[in-house]
């Protein structure tokens, strides 16, 4: 199980990093993807909209109407201006809407829909605190935060649940009821963790502010 594990992370960070350096290569030396576009950089992107359950059709590395129409949908459920494009706002937001999936399919795949949604919002109610990083990098990665980033889970390739609960979650459901914190019971050992104030349980999970 070690082994499986430590190839999965091995494949994900060298993932990873080569989806980061593709979006990046595009803003540096296109700024944007856009319509008509054709190119490496375009195939990235396409892949990343049918993984998240937006484009559905084969990555082909022409940005036509489908993959316009897919961006545009992305953008309404996330907050981002509606136009189609895939400039640095966009580019940044998918890939932070990629970690934000890993770990909640890290931390929660074996959990209903609900517990992957809780999950999700916690990550997002930590964003929007003065109390936790301002990013999602540091929100995920920050020290003992995530069981899933310490055991090489995070790095998982996520399913099509994960991203939907993330999507959900972005939209305002929140299972968790405004928790910035979710522990398993059974087998936590912190006991600063039982200091903090339950709201309810969802699965295995107890969600506590």
């Amino acid at each position: 199980m070690a082994k499986t594990l430590g190839k999965y992370v091995i494949i994900w960070m060298i993932a990873g990093v080569f989806s980061s350096l593709t979006f990046e290569k595009a803003e540096a030396h296109q700024g944007i993807l856009k319509k008509e576009d054709t190119g490496e950089s375009v195939m990235e992107l396409q892949e990343a909209l049918i993984h998240m359950g937006y484009l559905h059709s084969d990555a082909t590395g022409y940005y036509g109407p489908l993959t316009a129409e897919a961006v545009q949908q992305f953008q309404s459920d996330f907050g981002l201006g509606v136009d189609g494009i895939s400039g640095a706002n966009t580019l940044r937001k998918l890939e932070d809407v990629r970690k934000i999936a890993q770990a909640v399919h890290g931390e929660a795949r074996g959990e209903s829909f609900e517990g992957q949604v809780a999950v999700a919002a916690v990550i997002r109610n930590r964003l929007d605190s003065p109390d936790f990083p301002s990013t999602v990098q540091e929100v995920i990665t920050e020290r003992n935060a995530f069981t899933a980033v310490q055991d090489g889970q995070y790095y998982l390739e996520p399913n099509a649940s994960a991203y939907q609960a993330v999507k959900e979650a972005w939209r305002g459901n929140d299972p968790s009821q405004g928790s910035h914190y979710y522990y398993n019971p059974v087998i936590a050992t912190s006991d600063w963790i039982h200091t903090r104030t339950n709201k309810l349980q969802i699965g295995k999970h107890v969600f506590a502010d």
